[in-house]
């Protein structure tokens, strides 16, 4: 079910709610008069308008990924405003119905001197926000902000979501450099700016000054003067005759020489003497490097603040295509955004886990029927099972199959 388009203002209160930027794809092919595929490179991916593999209402369309393997670079404009003295909020949908492996789900915002047909991986971006999936390894909510001419990163770790259902991300950035993201709704992460990036210079740094006293004691333990090594102690050889061995009844001493009983490990040997170790009374602890103000540090009130924010986009690489975006938003009306957030999951996750559901069912039960039509022989040879006389596997054949699997996996 695709939900209402929220009007440009909205009187909330004493207050007028704005929106910048609502975009639904729910008006048929009119979004191609919007979106502009960036002419940087002539083999960027092909987004189509669709509701992707899995859904719950088939017209809830989006923008969807369509080829495998391919950067894609596609966005548009909207009017341009500042956030200067502003709380904004940033939210869109994305569904990885194909079960992504590898690739991004994020957006990035733009000034509004940012030329659509230009876009590519090094443009000059404000934000870039979103999850990112490769592999078990990144399962991540990028939050990225341009600052003094450099991209930083976010230094907490933000869990996105894997499965196939949509889901909403949600930034709020605020006028008191504070920030909170949102997924589905419910609160994943926040805080401030000058603490969360490294945007700014570090407050404190340790003293140049200061330096470890020569004599500083760094040893926590040391050997107890008091303890003695035991008279006879090297003394106790490592290994002895095994008192148990018998000489055998048929060692024949010209044939065989002289015999000797086996040797065996000494259970009175307890290795190299060390004295006992006892906390050493002089040690005072870790030497901890003295901290001072950075003379060079300079808050920054609007960390949060750009000039100029003008148009969004999909600048992203997937090995395995089908995500669909939808549901972008650009405002300033916290409630109302996160309310729509939980509306949109609430159309969605029920219809959607059905289908899967159902996908899941017809291919168990098309596989348990393909399996209850094959003769012993095909059942035998699927299994693996090399003692069936009609399976016939070499070596070579696994290794080549294996050969075959790193090679895919390293490519991707």
């Amino acid at each position: 079910m695709k939900l209402l388009k929220p009007l440009t203002t909205l009187l909330v209160g004493s207050t007028v709610a704005t929106t910048w930027l609502s975009e639904k794809f729910d008006d048929g092919n009119k979004w191609t008069e919007r979106w502009v595929q960036s002419k940087h490179k002539d083999d960027y991916g092909k987004f189509e308008l669709s509701a992707g593999a899995v859904f719950a209402d088939e017209s809830d369309v989006g923008l969807k990924t369509s080829q495998d393997a391919k950067f894609y670079a596609m966005s548009r404009k909207f009017d341009e405003f500042t956030n200067a003295d502003k709380n904004i909020v940033v939210q869109f949908s994305v569904k990885h119905a194909q079960k992504i492996d590898c690739g991004g789900g994020y957006v990035k915002l733009f000034p509004a001197s940012f030329s659509p047909e230009a876009l590519h991986g090094e443009s000059e971006y404000n934000l870039m926000f979103g999850p990112d999936i490769c592999g078990f390894g990144t399962k991540k909510v990028h939050v990225i902000f341009s600052y003094n001419g450099k991209n930083h990163l976010i230094n907490k770790e933000i869990k996105c979501k894997d499965d196939e259902l949509t889901h909403v991300y949600t930034l709020h950035l605020q006028k008191d450099n504070s920030y909170e993201v949102y997924i589905d709704g419910e609160s994943a992460q926040k805080g401030s700016l000058g603490d969360d990036w490294d945007m700014l210079l570090p407050k404190q740094i340790k003293d140049p000054d200061a330096k470890k006293p020569e004599d500083w004691v760094n040893e926590a333990k040391i050997d107890d003067p008091e303890d003695v090594k035991p008279e006879g102690y090297d003394d106790i050889a490592e290994f002895i005759a095994d008192p148990e061995a018998e000489q055998p009844e048929d060692w024949d001493e010209e044939m065989d020489g002289e015999w000797e009983a086996p040797m065996i490990s000494n259970p009175e040997f307890k290795g190299e003497w060390k004295a006992t170790k006892i906390d050493n009374p002089a040690y005072k602890g870790e030497w901890v490097h003295p901290m001072i103000d950075n003379p060079e540090y300079v808050d920054d009130k609007e960390l949060y603040s750009y000039k100029s924010w003008g148009a969004v986009g999909l600048d992203l690489w997937q090995v395995k295509a089908g995500s669909v975006f939808d549901n972008f938003l650009i405002g300033d009306d916290l409630e109302a955004a996160i309310k729509e957030a939980k509306d949109v999951v609430s159309a969605n996750h029920e219809g959607e886990s059905a289908m899967l559901k159902a996908i899941k069912d017809e291919k168990d039960a098309a596989e348990d029927a393909a399996h209850g039509e094959m003769g012993d022989e095909e059942e035998a040879e699927i299994a693996g099972d090399d003692d069936y006389e009609g399976a016939d596997y070499s070596e070579e054949d696994y290794g080549e199959a294996a050969d075959d699997f790193d090679e895919e996996h390293d490519e991707l």
